[in-house]
């Protein structure tokens, strides 16, 4: 229970943000590539030729290389690692922030799946609508090779001219698709959240057998059963919601003048390329995300109980000087 544990920045909130971000930078620096694959993946259409998912992904990173060397495979890095980060550590701020304030001050409070599914889909909604002008400009960039004289490029210059171009408009296109994504991040947590407390309440049969004290320190899990757990959660939501994510990376990479509307997209892409087409890029997605899920999860608990620790040791400092 987050609440009753000490904070080392003042809030576990705040310390859960910090590990959010951190976390977010890992997973983005380690993953990179292989989004830029998974977008390029969803923005192709039925005329693109069709290779093996292998040799796929091979000529995608080699055109990447072609066109601004090795250099190519981190093209649109900076929107990414922003946007990645950023929406991580925005997330554990919120998701915190809402838990807390369910357990109305009570640390003794164990919130149930239903609370975790509402406080995972309101953290998701704010953070969504915060990071969605990242978002455009990161599908922007990964569509277009760095030698392309119209190439969006740097987040800053692209923000501006999107919305010299677009208005605030553009820098929100997708936003409500963006909203319908936070399915994914909802049935992820309230699935790990369950998944993990059967895991900790499981360890803690086991020391009562054994005749063991339990300490809120024991609840820590093992960076093995992080990885499984956070593993199977977004397993699940990924299958349930991808067809969103290409539709959403379709209606922000449209031209100005040339916008279509979610709807529009959905009817257009059914008819041209058929029901597998929402699944365009679905094996890269499980390759990138399910590792980079499992990297960020690994290192945001690692970090969280981190902070404990050193919060900790900094109370028994204070307690200490003052006796």
């Amino acid at each position: 229970m987050a609440s009753s544990a000490p904070a080392l920045f003042g809030d576990v909130s705040i310390d859960h943000a910090v590990a959010g971000f951190g976390a977010g930078t890992v997973a983005t620096l380690v993953m990179h590539p292989l989004d830029l694959v998974k977008v390029r993946f969803q923005l192709a259409d039925a005329r693109a030729p069709k290779h093996r998912f292998g040799r796929a992904l091979y000529d995608v990173l080699a055109d990447a290389v072609r066109a601004d060397g090795w250099r190519g495979m981190y093209r649109g890095l900076v929107p990414n690692l922003v946007g990645g980060a950023g929406s991580w550590g925005l997330y554990f701020l919120f998701y915190n922030m809402i838990k807390k304030e369910m357990q109305g001050g009570d640390p003794t409070y164990r919130t149930s799946a239903g609370q975790h599914l509402l406080a995972a889909a309101e953290a998701s909604a704010i953070t969504a609508m915060l990071t969605n002008p990242i978002w455009v400009v990161k599908t922007r960039v990964f569509a277009t090779p760095a030698n392309d004289p119209n190439a969006y490029s740097g987040l800053w210059r692209s923000l501006r001219r999107i919305y010299a171009a677009e208005g605030m408009r553009g820098l929100y296109r997708g936003s409500l698709l963006a909203l319908v994504g936070v399915s994914n991040g909802s049935i992820q947590f309230a699935t790990y959240e369950e998944f993990k407390r059967r895991r900790i309440e499981r360890k803690q049969r086991r020391f009562a057998e054994r005749g063991r004290e339990w300490r809120q320190e024991d609840e820590k899990l093992t960076n093995t059963e992080y990885i499984l757990t956070s593993g199977a959660s977004k397993f699940v939501a990924i299958a349930l919601t991808y067809p969103y994510q290409v539709v959403r990376a379709r209606v922000q990479n449209g031209a100005p003048g040339k916008e279509q509307s979610a709807l529009k997209v959905i009817a257009d892409t059914y008819r041209r390329e058929g029901l597998l087409a929402f699944y365009k890029g679905l094996g890269t997605n499980a390759i990138r995300i399910l590792p980079g899920t499992c990297t960020t999860f690994v290192v945001y608990e690692n970090l969280v109980w981190a902070f404990r620790r050193l919060a900790r040791a900094k109370e028994l400092r204070a307690k200490e000087q003052l006796a």
